[in-house]
């Protein structure tokens, strides 16, 4: 069975070499999203560089990768990622390894691209793609009055109705905390440095369980992205914790009253990786410095509210408006690292949720299960 699988990948990429000895692969998460990335910087790159760039959906993580390594029929050029993912691709010498300044343009006004990134990048091989939120929103046919701040979110008396969280404990927890007082400070440093302790930990358990045992409140938990703008809709819930894009879609697309409320929000991202020995690794690198400057990670933002990792990026989009497809949007507003969507926030710490994730998903599940 292995000996097959390694010649059916032979195969595919022997294929794939004959039927476009120029083109670059990208692999992404499919729908609206990869959707976005080719319309908007993927596209305008290829015919820039006169280089055909090809999309394919995966599900996520290393092992697709490490299978056509293994078989030696490496297929994809560039993957869609998370921190972790590069991380450990890097490390097992899946990915290139980039000099930020050399390897990506200089935005317009010449900051280097190190110092035009909204944040560090988690490892050497991994370059910004874009920015999103886990913020709350709310229905204004539903509440009384103007919910403005992440503490509104856990004020049943002013508030009163049920609220959905995400069903496990990641960013659940940040919030918790930023409710609860404590000034996230430098993307979130606060708020985790008090999660390292039982403390910390525990004073959020107990903001979250007030929250759901409220005559008041009420918890309902969701998993899927697009259950948040449905249940505010249907006025199961009167508040909601969600992802930027999905209420976004729900609002403008298809003119819901939904209202987003960005104090408090947790940005989360998604990167770039450059796979070493890819089919048209050469190609793929001018490719991807290409996509990920400022005005093509721009681009993306006409078709999707996911903020571009690029700083300069909004003064492009700024300078465009209005900005999205429909010709009548304006996007910066939309954007999760709008400065003024950026006043509260914390960047979600990958590394804290690697190494604790698993204590506090058992701790997150008791609590529920004692609601």
């Amino acid at each position: 069975m292995r000996k097959l699988a390694k010649l059916f990948l032979a195969l595919t990429f022997v294929l794939s070499i004959t039927t476009s000895s120029y083109a670059v692969t990208v692999a992404s998460w499919g729908g609206a999203y990869t959707e976005s990335q080719k319309l908007g910087y993927g596209d305008p790159t290829a015919k820039a560089l006169g280089v055909d760039i090809n999309w394919v959906d995966y599900s996520g993580g290393l092992s697709e990768i490490k299978a056509q390594k293994e078989a030696g029929a490496i297929n994809w050029d560039i993957m869609d990622v998370f921190a972790f993912d590069t991380i450990n691709g890097c490390d097992e010498g899946i990915f290139v390894e980039f000099d930020f300044d050399k390897d990506f343009p200089a935005a317009p006004d010449g900051t280097p691209a190190s110092k035009d990134f909204f944040a560090p990048m988690p490892s050497k091989c991994a370059v910004g793609n874009i920015l999103y939120s886990w913020n709350y929103a709310y229905n204004s046919e539903n509440v009384k009055g103007t919910p403005k701040t992440i503490k509104d979110f856990f004020n049943t008396k002013k508030f009163p109705g049920k609220r959905a969280i995400y069903k496990s404990a990641l960013t659940n927890l940040e919030m918790a905390l930023a409710a609860d007082g404590i000034k996230p400070k430098q993307g979130g440093a606060n708020i985790y440095e008090a999660l390292n302790t039982e403390k910390g930990v525990q004073r959020a358990m107990d903001k979250i369980k007030k929250l759901c045992t409220d005559p008041k409140g009420g918890c309902v938990f969701w998993s899927a992205g697009a259950q948040p703008p449905e249940l505010l809709m249907s006025g199961e819930v009167v508040m909601a914790t969600g992802w930027n894009g999905r209420f976004f879609n729900a609002t403008i697309g298809e003119g819901a009253p939904i209202v987003q409320v960005w104090d408090g929000q947790g940005l989360d991202y998604e990167y770039f990786a450059l796979v070493k020995g890819g089919p048209d690794e050469a190609n793929a690198k001018k490719a991807l410095a290409m996509m990920t400057n400022t005005e093509m990670l721009a681009g993306s933002a006409k078709y999707i509210a996911y903020a571009p990792y690029r700083i300069s990026s909004i003064a492009v989009m700024e300078a465009g408006e209005p900005w999205y497809k429909d010709g009548k949007t304006n996007m910066v507003p939309h954007m999760p690292t709008a400065p003024q969507n950026t006043k509260n926030y914390f960047l979600v710490d990958p590394f804290f949720w690697a190494d604790n994730g698993t204590e506090l998903g058992e701790k997150w599940e008791a609590m529920k299960a004692g609601l």
